[in-house]
């Protein structure tokens, strides 16, 4: 890992196309958190022939993916895992939508910010695990700085959101066509060897590194693909097996052959590959899975 995190950008760099793929979680109650996912997100649930719920939007890949298990130890907040999962929203109009459903379904928020880059909801799902809902503002409004790209946080105007609701049509049940996973937020135990895997590795670009505690790196200057903190887990331990949580989010490269190239250079760093139904999968050095795919 050490050869890799000495590699030069340039040399380990990802493909700028690269994106996020399929959230997989564990849950412990499949029914309830069915409704929440459908009632008050508005994603179109799909029974798998594995006893898993994929959802999603229709015709598209599913966003998340979740596994039921009722006996599975409770969410561990100070372990290493999943601090939020990311749902990108095409427009703003669209996130106005998303907060009058969950007004509606009387879900609450866990906070709702401005970013300057973006415009995000956060809340979480029964059983605690985090999700973010957002729009970006475009690219040519993004502020630029020694360190990167500007973002900070800031507290979020609803009442301007929900300006944006249209006054004549019915509040839509579903999220629109091209809602995708726009990131995906870690808790890690060690910053700097995080670094190591995801940038001097995979080769995602180090975006942001200000934030204290916390790095965000992407693929094609996006302000971020992949957050890695250490807020509440450092120097922490992987969650118990087959705990609520985290199971694993995929990185989808263009084709066969930029998959190939991150493949390769996780061979040749001496990291096992699982061979998944998905992808091949690669643990990070706090233990997340990450499965290598292509869209």
């Amino acid at each position: 890992m050490a050869g890799a995190a000495s590699q030069s950008a340039a040399q380990a760099s990802i493909h700028p196309e690269t994106s996020m793929g399929t959230v997989r979680l564990t849950v412990s109650d499949l029914d309830r958190t069915r409704d929440f996912y459908e009632r008050a997100i508005g994603l179109r649930a799909t029974d798998r022939e594995d006893g898993a719920l994929a959802f999603g939007i229709d015709g598209e890949p599913p966003l998340i993916e979740l596994y039921g298990d009722g006996a599975a130890p409770p969410l561990d907040r100070r372990a290493t895992g999943l601090y939020h999962l990311a749902i990108l929203l095409p427009s703003r109009g669209d996130l106005a939508v998303t907060l009058a459903r969950l007004a509606e379904a009387q879900w609450p928020l866990d906070g709702a910010s401005d970013h300057l880059v973006s415009e995000a909801l956060y809340l979480s799902d029964p059983d605690g695990n985090g999700i973010e809902i957002y729009r970006d503002r475009p690219r040519e409004q993004w502020q630029r700085t020694s360190d990167g790209v500007a973002m900070a946080t800031i507290p979020l105007d609803l009442r301007s959101i929900l300006a944006e609701l249209p006054s004549s049509s019915p509040l839509p049940r579903l999220m629109p066509s091209g809602t995708r996973i726009g990131h995906v937020h870690l808790q890690v135990d060690d910053l700097a060897a995080s670094e190591a895997f995801y940038h001097g590795l995979l080769g995602f670009d180090v975006i942001v590194r200000s934030y204290p505690g916390a790095l965000f790196v992407s693929a094609g200057g996006y302000h971020h693909h992949l957050g890695l903190n250490t807020w509440n887990s450092a120097g922490a331990a992987p969650p118990a097996p087959g705990a609520v949580g985290l199971r694993s989010f995929e990185v989808m490269l263009p084709n066969a052959a930029e998959l190939e190239r991150v493949l390769e250079r996780v061979r040749a760093a001496g990291l096992d590959l699982e061979s998944l139904p998905e992808g091949s999968g690669v643990r990070d050095p706090s233990g997340n899975l990450v499965v290598l795919g292509r869209f």
